[in-house]
């Protein structure tokens, strides 16, 4: 099964951080998201499997709402898989 890849990016503040990340899960053919900050710096990297349950992410998600306390702006680069 060849499955090529592709990458986004988007600017979001940081009280948009969570919802936008999960809305982007929500949506299912992610590989792995990115959060750095305005300077380039990686703050967090989060790589998804097909089939996690949200109970195996919730700790994860726990620790974006953190990073969004902590960043006024942030940069998603989001790696999808398209079949």
């Amino acid at each position: 099964m060849n499955q090529d890849t592709h990458t986004e990016e988007f600017s979001v503040n940081g009280e948009e951080l969570l919802a936008r990340i999960k809305a982007l899960i929500h949506e299912g053919n992610i590989r792995r998201i990115i959060i750095r900050d305005k300077q380039g710096r990686t703050f967090m990297e989060i790589p998804l499997t097909v089939g996690v349950a949200g109970v195996l992410l919730a700790p994860t998600l726990a620790a974006v709402g953190a990073v969004a306390a902590l960043v006024t702006e942030a940069q998603l680069v989001v790696e999808k898989v398209e079949e």
